[in-house]
């Protein structure tokens, strides 16, 4: 009997030793939706951006993911407007204040992420597309270009959304922030000087103008957060995350 009930605690401990494992090696994964309501004309980014990460951490399977959203936070500049490459928007603290950006910055890292995903809508572009950026001169740019591109042909192949590849982050021309380790125009969410995650990528979903009824359909929304989940569940496990 002694033997018995040494052998199930013996089986409990190592049981609940292996689950622990499991759960603390699972890899991190950060959302990071849109929190701009002043792109295109009647048209929220911040709800069509937020509804399209909300499908994609409620796809199965379920992961060790978080939102990090600052849309109408209090106590924050910036928390419903603003670029991802401006200064004013970013890193500048007015009136003693953090930026949107940088306040779910600051939340993502405390998670302590491995992979980081913004989801934005482009504009302006009279393209019915979707882009991925990276960050140029990143340690990792060779596979956020991978996981970017994986995550946008997937999100090609369930809608009819073109394809128009990975762009690096200094490429857009209006940027006044820069990379203080390249030197270089970057997009803020994605500098590693930011951005504690390994792999950082950033979607640009349709245009704000052309795919404005798109964008806003529930069933294309979910359609979208579904498909940049299963390639991103695909690419983790073969990168053993």
């Amino acid at each position: 009997m002694k033997n018995l009930i040494l052998s199930v605690f013996i089986f409990t401990v190592l049981s609940s030793f292996t689950i622990n494992r499991l759960h603390k090696d699972k890899a991190v994964i950060i959302w990071q939706p849109s929190h701009q309501t002043d792109t295109g004309v009647d048209f929220s980014e911040a709800a069509t951006c937020n509804a399209i990460a909300e499908a994609a951490m409620a796809t199965k399977p379920k992961l060790k993911e978080y939102k990090v959203w600052s849309l109408n936070q209090e106590g924050l500049h910036h928390n419903n407007v603003g670029s991802n490459t401006v200064i004013e928007h970013t890193s500048a603290i007015l009136d003693g204040k953090i930026s949107g950006y940088a306040y779910e910055l600051q939340e993502a890292n405390k998670k302590k992420p491995d992979v980081f995903i913004a989801v934005h809508n482009n504009g302006g572009t009279k393209r019915h597309a979707i882009w991925g950026f990276i960050h140029e001169g990143d340690p990792y740019e060779a596979e956020n270009k991978e996981l970017a591109a994986r995550l946008i042909a997937a999100v090609s192949s369930a809608t009819d959304l073109e394809n128009r590849g990975v762009q690096l982050d200094s490429s857009t021309g209006r940027n006044d922030y820069t990379c203080k380790t390249t030197g270089k125009r970057g997009f803020y969410s994605l500098d590693e000087n930011v951005n504690t995650a390994k792999y950082r990528v950033l979607l640009e979903i349709g245009d704000n103008g052309v795919s404005k009824a798109f964008l806003e359909n529930p069933a294309n929304q979910k359609k979208i957060g579904e498909a940049i989940k299963t390639e991103l569940t695909k690419w983790l496990k073969e990168k053993g995350l």
